[in-house]
């Protein structure tokens, strides 16, 4: 694990140049003992992070995939928690915290967390590449890259919530204050009570993968190859940290607000970084 910033990760942060603007502080990296991890969870309960390991080809039903753990201090708890997933990704936590939801080629994984196992296999109709994944109180909203689809799973049972020509490979997922905003085609995107997309902000290029709100009306957003960008309601965009320079992808991470901390997997670097935003 590296507790300090190291200089050529220290260039990668660019540092705030004005009063309203925000900048990221390396806290830590925990250990490249990951399998591709692709994407973060953070579970306020148990106070600790899961993390997707893809662990082989990023869209195969290979069945190499895992969901590791991942302390908050950056200690790997354990590389490879619950196997048997093919290519998992998105990650949610249901209500009550006891379900894990796991994004996996073309249906969710359902982990009982204190069992540390897979219960249940929800097909999604006519799913290819599902990506990211989140719940909304009771409700699974999952996006599929390869068919342009959002899907909503209630009760077991999947739908097709959105789909047409206004997505082009949607990925990540959120819903804040009951709508639902979608990262797609180098944007932020926000759905309206027509079913329409509205973008709130573009010009991410890259591959636009995790989007968090992070308070005020302003968002997070992860760009996987390597950038992450902030979001301020009504403002100009800013890069907070560029991957590509230091050589690291920055898939679907994860956001503690009450220590406003940033979780993100680096995908081939094995790792997951932690991040103090300011």
């Amino acid at each position: 694990m590296k507790r300090l910033i190291a200089p050529l990760f220290a260039l990668a942060l660019l540092p705030a140049a004005q009063a309203d603007e925000h900048k990221l502080t390396q806290r830590w990296e925990s250990p490249a003992t990951l399998k591709t991890p692709e994407g973060v969870r953070f579970d306020p309960t148990r106070k600790l992070l899961y993390v997707s390991n893809i662990d082989g080809e990023p869209w195969a039903k290979d069945g190499k995939g895992s969901i590791g753990k991942v302390d908050l201090d950056g200690q790997v708890i354990a590389a490879e928690w619950v196997t048997g997933l093919n290519c998992p990704k998105g990650l949610a936590l249901s209500d009550d915290g006891k379900w894990l939801y796991v994004a996996d080629a073309d249906g969710v994984a359902v982990i009982d967390i204190d069992a540390a196992r897979i219960t249940q296999r929800i097909d999604l109709p006519g799913a290819a590449h599902l990506n990211d994944i989140v719940n909304d109180a009771g409700t699974l909203y999952v996006t599929d890259s390869e068919t342009r689809r959002i899907y909503a799973v209630k009760d077991g049972k999947a739908s097709v919530h959105l789909e047409g020509d206004s997505l082009k490979g949607p990925n990540g997922v959120l819903v804040h204050e009951g709508r639902l905003y979608v990262l797609d085609d180098n944007s932020l995107k926000r759905q309206e009570a027509d079913r329409s997309l509205t973008v709130l902000a573009d010009g991410m290029p890259g591959g636009v993968d995790g989007v968090e709100h992070v308070g005020n009306g302003d968002f997070l957003v992860s760009v996987w190859s390597g950038a992450l960008w902030y979001l301020p309601a009504g403002g100009a965009k800013q890069l907070l940290f560029d991957g590509k320079a230091v050589k690291t992808n920055t898939a679907d991470f994860a956001w503690d607000a009450a220590t406003r901390t940033v979780y993100v997997p680096t995908f081939f670097r094995n790792s997951v970084l932690a991040f103090e935003l300011d």
